[in-house]
């Protein structure tokens, strides 16, 4: 526990590891699979013992933490008087699993908002990455969330999914409009990032959707004036992004040159410039879709699934794009 971390004087606390939705494009679930929980009474409540004595902020911490058959068990433990001058905060929440009474226990230890990771308003896309989420579940969590004495509901978005469409875009802008008319009184933040393929999962042979970019600025333009907070990640470090996760050895130059210019996006079209000819083109590494049957830079390493399996879960996704 120390003031210099990515969580200042926070005690981390992992409640599970993986994540039993599998989204398809969610390295942390397929990377990590099979899904566990740690025991409450043996684990949980003397790991949080231990974090008291130093400090009194505790984090939750898992992929999915709220999936944990007994989390809220862990809550009630901790909403006990002796508790009281605890601060608690929790990673992102399945919207399904939100109920007043988690809400009112975040509430009273110090959290004013809750994360719910929806990823789109489109049911379609919904389906095609496997997030097992229906509207009135996104809803029904604003709801307790208001109802549980929490300030604001925070969205996470992504663009760019596989098949992705102009009304998909759409789609979520109606979302948060009925999130702000169904639970006025939270202040809602939508932070929206751009599909990045990641290996050892089933959309790691899809690229970088170009359009990406332009529906980010939809997105900003409409949310702007209906006091939504949208929160973008930048489109340019996607593709950066999208070049280290999906890039072979000899992208190895092109981190050596860039970090030598001074590791800013120019220095990494300057590196590209430099190493024309010597290995394939920017496009290969971040938008073009990959061939199945294609020898991966990560193909003689094992994940959690084999190629085969992962490409069953792509197929499904394909099945739902229509």
């Amino acid at each position: 526990v120390t003031a210099h971390s990515a969580w200042p004087e926070i005690y981390m606390v992992e409640v599970v590891r993986s994540c039993p939705e599998m989204c398809r494009f969610c390295l942390a679930s397929y990377l990590t699979l099979p899904f566990r929980v740690a025991p409450v009474e043996d684990h949980l409540i003397p790991a949080v013992e231990r974090g008291l004595q130093v400090t009194q902020r505790l984090g939750l911490l898992g992929a999915s933490v709220t999936q944990h058959p007994h989390f809220l068990e862990l809550l009630e433990y901790l909403a006990q008087d002796r508790f009281a001058e605890v601060r608690l905060s929790v990673s992102s929440v399945r919207a399904g699993t939100v109920t007043p009474r988690l809400a009112q226990i975040l509430a009273e230890r110090g959290s004013k908002s809750l994360t719910i990771a929806v990823e789109s308003g489109s049911e379609r896309l919904r389906q095609v990455i496997n997030k097992k989420l229906e509207m009135p579940e996104i809803l029904q969590a604003a709801i307790a969330a208001q109802a549980g004495g929490l300030k604001a509901l925070k969205l996470y978005g992504m663009v760019g999914i596989p098949s992705e469409q102009e009304e998909d875009v759409a789609d979520t802008l109606e979302m948060m409009r009925q999130l702000k008319q169904g639970s006025p009184q939270l202040r809602y933040t939508l932070g929206c990032s751009t599909f990045v393929p990641k290996a050892q999962t089933p959309f790691q042979w899809y690229g970088v959707e170009p359009k990406a970019e332009k529906r980010l600025k939809t997105l900003a333009k409409h949310l702007r004036s209906t006091g939504v907070d949208f929160r973008p990640e930048s489109y340019n470090w996607s593709v950066i992004q999208a070049l280290i996760s999906r890039g072979d050895r000899r992208v190895a130059q092109v981190l050596e040159l860039a970090r030598g210019y001074g590791d800013s996006l120019g220095s990494y079209r300057r590196a590209f410039k430099d190493l024309k000819g010597q290995l394939p083109p920017l496009d290969f590494y971040v938008h073009d879709t990959w061939d199945p049957a294609m020898t991966l830079p990560w193909s003689h390493l094992q994940g959690s699934l084999s190629p085969e399996r992962l490409l069953q879960h792509q197929q499904s996704a394909v099945a739902a794009m229509t």
